[in-house]
């Protein structure tokens, strides 16, 4: 069985759809004892850092989260979270992956959100990219990203270079939304789900 966290994130609608399209069976759960039963876990997540980390803590699920030893993936807001902090506030983060989340700089010719299709490119072989073609694209929509650093397996450019997939052991992250990212999308989950995390 595979949870979704239940994060109150607009994008868990389209993310338990295109589960469902693979045929993967999944339940919304804010439940940590089922979240630690799952034999995989996504984290979805839109808006801010800070209301994301608000909706954690009412549920009780930050210390469950960052305890969990199955395959994590963590959707746009979901993995920038998995960072240590965000420059969006003050509160902390649930701190799986080194780095500090900043805000895409506002540039000539640059609009902030990054909103739409684009490219990323892979630094390192990473599972979750098996049969996914180099120039295939995803689909962003996000202010905010995290750094490029040694746990990111993809990069991406917005004006600046940021992090469009990490990884830090059982946990990885993409800032894209496979679920609304056509056939690389779809591929991406069932790679996931098939245990190439």
């Amino acid at each position: 069985m595979l949870a979704i966290v239940d994060s109150g994130g607009a994008n868990i609608s389209s993310v338990r759809f295109a589960l469902e399209r693979l045929g993967v069976r999944s339940e919304l759960t804010a439940d940590p004892a089922v979240i630690r039963a799952a034999e995989h876990v996504i984290l979805p997540g839109v808006g801010s850092a800070v209301e994301g980390m608000k909706r954690l803590q009412a549920k009780g699920l930050i210390e469950c989260l960052r305890g969990l030893t199955q395959p994590v993936l963590g959707i746009c807001l979901g993995m920038q979270l998995l960072f240590e902090s965000s420059a969006e506030g003050p509160t902390k983060t649930l701190g799986l992956i080194p780095g500090r989340v900043a805000l895409l700089p506002d540039s000539p010719g640059i609009r902030v959100p990054h909103m739409g299709w684009n490219t990323i490119m892979a630094g390192k072989p990473v599972a979750l990219l098996d049969g996914i073609a180099k120039a295939a694209h995803f689909y962003f929509v996000h202010s905010y990203a995290g750094p490029v650093n040694p746990f990111t397996f993809a990069s991406c450019e917005h004006g600046t270079p940021f992090a469009a997939m990490v990884k830090r052991g059982n946990f990885s992250g993409v800032q894209f939304h496979p679920e609304r990212s056509g056939a690389a999308g779809s591929r991406l989950l069932q790679n996931f789900v098939g245990g190439r995390a």
